[in-house]
């Protein structure tokens, strides 16, 4: 019945390969092996956590459908975290074994800080924009004004200091902007919609569902897809503790089974998705915006179309080409922080000494996939 139960939650796409795979791997088919109470291959439930944004929703899915149980790691339920200073330090200390996180403070907890935690796939492509008061006509506009950001190490911090720099202004940390400048500041994301009503800041960038809800709240609007900033591009990557690496290697192959069964169900049933993200209490957002965030209508005035910037992707296979080009545009963002360790970085030598794609490959292959070739990097 398991069996039965698991085609019908992956749906689509090469399911029945994933279940035969799961049945020959014999220990992985199981959530529970004799005299583990139920537990599955850690012998203990798998601990989640997460942001409460749309960006999560591949591991929200993965535990409400019971893809990884039935993949053989059965899951404790999701825990929300309100920062990603909060996300991070939970998972250094082991709190939690496995989290989304932005890819640019992976990077920087595993390199600088030097932090026992490895990117194992991507979550997520794309769901990020720049949403501004609706007086910000042209990025121009932002001069001498305030622009939040959810943290100095992410996608949204470095796609929107290239932006401003773009249109002739410089982007400032600390400091009142002047007339050609343009002041970044931090924010948690539950703070931005209210902050950008108000006036305290002009735009936001950040992941969805929050810039869907302040669409939807009329207190701003979308300037610029992230996704028709850089094509495709990856915005949180998968993290687990590298004890989970080196102890338990069978669950990371079962978490990524689950992991990309789920990303195959979500890619086929969006609106259902946004009905169990915020129907399981997972996303405290309205299903309105979610369901938003999950399926933005094509908008126009966009750079390059053919891109399709305002579709949230989920692609698990995370590409050494992204992490290079992430290090280079690093390279040239100013963050409020020690940024010492990017001086010496190679960005070719980046992703294999915080990305370990054993697992990802692996479970792909199983689920009847090819790998990606090396993929070119187009942004800005």
């Amino acid at each position: 019945m398991r069996r039965r139960d698991l085609l019908g939650t992956a749906g689509h796409l090469a399911s029945l390969g994933v279940v035969a795979s799961l049945a020959g791997r014999g220990a992985w088919q199981a959530a529970g092996a004799p005299g583990d109470g139920g537990q599955g291959l850690l012998g203990r439930p798998l601990r989640v956590g997460y942001l409460p944004v749309t960006d999560a929703a591949a591991l929200l899915v993965a535990h409400h459908r019971g893809l990884w149980e039935a993949a053989g790691v059965a899951s404790a339920p999701p825990v929300l975290f309100r920062s990603w200073d909060a996300v991070g330090q939970a998972l250094v200390v082991g709190e939690v074994d496995v989290v989304h996180m932005l890819l640019p403070m992976a990077l920087q907890l595993r390199l600088a800080q030097e932090a026992p935690v490895r990117v194992v796939a991507w979550g997520h492509t794309n769901g990020s924009a720049m949403v501004t008061s609706t007086s910000v006509t042209e990025t121009a506009r932002l001069a001498g004004r305030r622009l939040a950001v959810p943290y100095w190490w992410s996608i949204h911090s470095v796609l929107s200091q290239h932006l401003v720099a773009a249109c002739g202004l410089r982007p400032v940390i600390g400091v009142s902007p002047g007339p050609q400048e343009v002041e970044l500041v931090v924010m948690p994301p539950a703070e931005m919609v209210s902050a950008l009503a108000s006036g305290s800041i002009a735009g936001m960038t950040v992941a969805d569902p929050f810039g869907a809800v302040a669409e939807l709240e009329g207190a701003g609007r979308v300037h610029r897809l992230l996704g028709d900033v850089w094509r495709d591009h990856a915005c949180c990557g998968v993290v687990v503790r590298q004890e989970l690496i080196d102890t338990a290697p069978d669950a990371v192959h079962a978490l990524l089974d689950g992991l990309v069964m789920a990303q195959d169900w979500l890619e086929a049933h969006r609106q259902e998705a946004a009905e169990l993200l915020t129907g399981g209490g997972w996303l405290p957002q309205s299903q309105t915006a979610v369901a938003r965030a999950l399926q933005r209508p094509e908008p126009g005035g966009v750079s390059h179309p053919d891109w399709h910037g305002e579709r949230l992707g989920f692609s698990a296979f995370p590409h050494p080409s992204c992490t290079e080009q992430l290090v280079r545009l690093l390279g040239d963002t100013a963050v409020d922080g020690d940024r010492s360790f990017l001086e010496r970085l190679d960005p070719v030598q980046a992703h294999d000494l915080v990305v370990d794609d054993r697992f990802v490959r692996a479970a792909l292959e199983r689920a009847g996939r090819t790998v990606p070739p090396r993929r070119e990097e187009v942004s800005l």
